[in-house]
Order: C-alpha cells, then sequence, then structure tokens
C-alpha cells in the first residue's frame, strides 16, 4: 500500500472527559458561530462551521472518515486496496446502506458524487483535490475502482474530505438527503436547522440523539450566555479573554485542541501592490505574530511561519528558521519594491476568525513603524465568505482540518485551486505538488514537502501569523471520547460520536 499516514496532533487535556459509556436519548442543543443566510446544504461549496457540522456532522458520510489519531478509516467504504505504485485504489462499499430517501447506495451514487467536482464546470471548491483522478469507474455494485493520473500515497485521506459527501445518483445535496446517522426535518440557513435520528443508519455505534437542533448564534456573547443560562449545550470559539472564567462555571467543561487550524492574511498575488515578492515580504516582515498570540490569542496559539504546515503534521520542516518582528527588513523590502512609505486595506470580520478585527489593528500598529499604513476595513460577518474572502485583495482567514500536506496545500495554494486565495502561481511549487503526492520514498518526500513550504513561506502571498486552538464549552452532562482534532467539535463529527450522560 502506498499510504503515508499523517502524524496526530496534540490534544490538550479536557475540562472533564465521559464517564460513562454511550447511551441513546435527549435533543442536543449546539450554538455555532459561522452561520450566513447564504448557506447552502450543498457540500461542494460549504465554507464554515455551520454547515459543516449539520452536513458533514449529522446529515452525511463520506467513503472514509479521520479517527481521533488522525488516521483515514473507511466510513462508507468497507475497505480498500492500492496497487504497489499507488496509482490504482480499489474501494469496495458497505452493503445495506441506504439514502435518507430509501434508496440504496450503490457504486453508481459515489462515481456519480465523486464527478459532481470533476470536469471543467464543476464549481466544488473540492475540485483540486480530485482532479489527479484519471477516472473513476464501477466493477460491481459495491466496488469503486479510482485510476489516478500519477501515484498518489494520500489517496484515502482526500475521500474524508467533508465536501466529498455521497449523495444520492442525480443529486447535489440541496434536498438535504444523504447517508448519515441524521435526517433533516427543517432548515433556515443562517438561523436554524433540526435533524431528527435516522432509523436506518447503517452504525450502531453513533447518531446517539434522539434530535440535533443546530443553532447560528455568530455573536461570542450571545453563544457564551447561552450556554451559560442552559439554551444549548454545546457552543464552538469560545472566546478566549473569558475562558478561565467559564472554567469555573458549574456544570460547564471546556474542550481544548490543538490541531492544524491557522490564521491568515491573503494577498492577491496577481494585484498591485502585492504582484511584487518586495512588498509580501515587507508586510509579512511588519507582522508582530509574538504580540498577537500574547494578546489576541491569550496564549491558545503559538507562531506561525507564513507556510500552513502544523507541526502535528508528517512533513514538518523544523529547520526553516522562524520569521520574527523586524520593522528594519520591512522598510529594506519596501524599498527594494521602490516605496518609501506603502498604504493597504486589509478587509476583515470575526467571521473570518475569533480576533480578527483586533489582530487587524495590531497589524496597523506594528507595520506603522515599518512605514506601511494598513488601514483596517471591518466588513459584516455576515455573508463574510461569500462576500469578501475570495474578492478582496488583502483579506483575514481561517484553515484547518488538512492532516496531509497534500490536502493542504492543493486545496489552499494549487494554482488551479478554487480556494487558492493568495491566486498564487509558482512553476516549481506545482510541480513539487505532483511529485511530492506520489513519491514512496518518504526521505524524498520530506525534502519535496520541506521545498514547498519555503517556497510558500517566502514567495507566497499569504501572511501565516499564528497556529490556534479550536476551544469549545459544554455542559457536562455530554459524554465523549477522545475528541479529533482535524476540525473543530471532534472534527464536525460531536452530533454523532457524542451522548447525554444522564
Amino acid at each position: 500500500m502506498g499510504l503515508a499516514l499523517a502524524a496526530a496532533p496534540t490534544l490538550f487535556p479536557l475540562g472533564a472527559q465521559a464517564a460513562q459509556g454511550p447511551k441513546r436519548g435527549g435533543r442536543l442543543r449546539m450554538g455555532i458561530a459561522g452561520a450566513s443566510t447564504t448557506d447552502t446544504l450543498v457540500p461542494a461549496v460549504m465554507t464554515d462551521m455551520m454547515m459543516e457540522t449539520l452536513v458533514c456532522g449529522q446529515l452525511g458520510s463520506s467513503l472514509m472518515e479521520l479517527d481521533n489519531e488522525g488516521q483515514a478509516v473507511p466510513e462508507l467504504a468497507e475497505s480498500y486496496e492500492s496497487s504497489p505504485d499507488a496509482k490504482t485504489w480499489i474501494f469496495r462499499l458497505r452493503k445495506g446502506v441506504t439514502f435518507h430517501n430509501g434508496k440504496t447506495m450503490t457504486a453508481d451514487d459515489v462515481i456519480h458524487s465523486i464527478n459532481l467536482h470533476r470536469g471543467a464546470k464543476s464549481k466544488s471548491v473540492a475540485k483540486a483535490l480530485v482532479a489527479p483522478i484519471q477516472s473513476v469507474t464501477k466493477e460491481d455494485a459495491y466496488t469503486v475502482r479510482f485510476e489516478m493520473e500519477a501515484p498518489n500515497a494520500d489517496f484515502p485521506y482526500i475521500l474524508s474530505d467533508y465536501h466529498l459527501i455521497i449523495v444520492p445518483e442525480g443529486h447535489d445535496g440541496s434536498e438535504g438527503i444523504f447517508t448519515g446517522g441524521y435526517t433533516l426535518k427543517s432548515f433556515e440557513p443562517g438561523v436554524r436547522s433540526l435533524a431528527v435520528r435516522n432509523p436506518n443508519y447503517f452504525r450502531d455505534d453513533r447518531a446517539w440523539f434522539d434530535e440535533v437542533e443546530t443553532i447560528a448564534i455568530n455573536d461570542t456573547n450571545a453563544r457564551t450566555n447561552a450556554l451559560k443560562t442552559g439554551q444549548v449545550d454545546v457552543i464552538n470559539r469560545c472566546e478566549l479573554k473569558t475562558v478561565r472564567f467559564l472554567e469555573r462555571v458549574p456544570g460547564i467543561q471546556i474542550i481544548k485542541q490543538e490541531g492544524y487550524k491557522h490564521y491568515t492574511f491573503a494577498m492577491h498575488t496577481d494585484k498591485a501592490p502585492y504582484s511584487d515578492n518586495n512588498v509580501r515580504m515587507a508586510l509579512k516582515y511588519a507582522v508582530d505574530r509574538e504580540q498577537l498570540v500574547k494578546t489576541v490569542f491569550r496564549g491558545y496559539a503559538v507562531v506561525g511561519n507564513d507556510h500552513p504546515i502544523s507541526t502535528g503534521n508528517r512533513y514538518h520542516a523544523n529547520d526553516i528558521p522562524q520569521r520574527t518582528y523586524d520593522a528594519d527588513k520591512a522598510k529594506y523590502y519596501l524599498k527594494k519594491a521602490g516605496h518609501d512609505h506603502l498604504k493597504v486595506v486589509l478587509s476583515v470580520a470575526d467571521a473570518a476568525f475569533l480576533g480578527a478585527v483586533d489582530s487587524g489593528v495590531l497589524f496597523r500598529e506594528s507595520a506603522a513603524r515599518a512605514g506601511i499604513d494598513v488601514q483596517v476595513r471591518r466588513e459584516p460577518n455576515d455573508g463574510y465568505w461569500s462576500n469578501v474572502w475570495l474578492k478582496q485583495p488583502f483579506c483575514a482567514c481561517y484553515w484547518g482540518g488538512r492532516t496531509t500536506e497534500d490536502m493542504m496545500f492543493s486545496t489552499a495554494y494549487a494554482e488551479t485551486s478554487a480556494w487558492n486565495d493568495s491566486h498564487w502561481k509558482n512553476r516549481r511549487f506545482n510541480e513539487l505538488l505532483v511529485a511530492a503526492r506520489g513519491e514512496l520514498d518518504q526521505t524524498k518526500r520530506r525534502s519535496q514537502y520541506g521545498e514547498m513550504q519555503r517556497l510558500v513561506r517566502d514567495e507566497g502571498g499569504t501572511i501565516i501569523p499564528a497556529f490556534g486552538m479550536d476551544i469549545a464549552a459544554a455542559s457536562k452532562k455530554l459524554g465523549f471520547d477522545k475528541p479529533a482534532v482535524n476540525w473543530e467539535l471532534d472534527g464536525m463529527r460531536a452530533p454523532q460520536r457524542w451522548w447525554f450522560k444522564s
């Protein structure tokens, strides 16, 4: 098998561990940040947590999933195997799986679902991830064969991506018909959803709740108060300033996860002044990362180094020198770009990440000492991902959940990716992306990914000042095993994996 396993990242101690085994019953009420009135049930275009925890965590399933150790394990697949060169992958499907409309899942549904993300007309944000697939064919009703254009050692991880939810043939997910542990009863975009346990779910070790109510609460204070007053049972994205106080509230547990999440400021490298790498370097040196971690993230983060590969990733290049704030170097690169002073506009909103507005203000202060005027434009939270991100030439963003280097680089830095939010194009990087994807010699692969990290750091259009923790809070009535850290709330799967202890 040409399968490279991702190293498991650190899991921080929980406020309280489950003392009892799973039991069925009750309505889980989730107060979720990351909602918008532009939200859609279509997996191919999901962008933030409200829909991800609904479609991925409640309604849908993929061929593979990531377990709590960060390993890709079968979900709708029963087993898989590859050719020695990792160019051919064969997945055998679970039998007896039914969609919410009663249709039995077969290979035709899997092929249809994967092909929704392929082709010139696809609008899927996972298009770059499935681009290496040369063909996907049916060997029999429950066996699917993938032929890759080149070796792909991490392919099972790709099939765990939350956009690659399996839907019935002829559908795109917009009707809410999937195979997951809950079926959709009602849905109001950016407001609320209600799902009920699927009586025909193919697993008996998941979906412990009778119902799951997901409530959009983007305001941090309102979300916290809803938990404290018992209006909801769990919230994501706790206010970092008040975590230590929330820990003291009786009946509440804090869940701290350190994984792959990182905060960014992305520049469109095809637009002036960001098309000049000297300008990009000046801006990278103008960020006081240590100050951001200390004051904005309250220590619940570690400094970033302008590339997206965390210390939890298998091929993290720990020999790359850490970039630090240096106003003189920023001035040097600014002068190389032909500027004595520079004015830029940075679009931010706390929808991008909690603390994005404050981060922009601190960035403005540190950059001013280098002769750079960063004008911080506060954008509306609602619609941020559809109206600002990918559209404004310099804006805040967050990324998380990519457990392999290939998934991270293919999603956010490949030239052809729909989510290449810096519009960065680098021939050498894209050559290495293909080569490293299929390299089975681990020493060579480490070298290739190390070079890619350096290219992104020194030539890319993304400032990555910090890697942050995901911090959630929940009622102590909730039980769970060791949460996965690839995404918030147990890899988005809290509704499926958690239960009420009493």
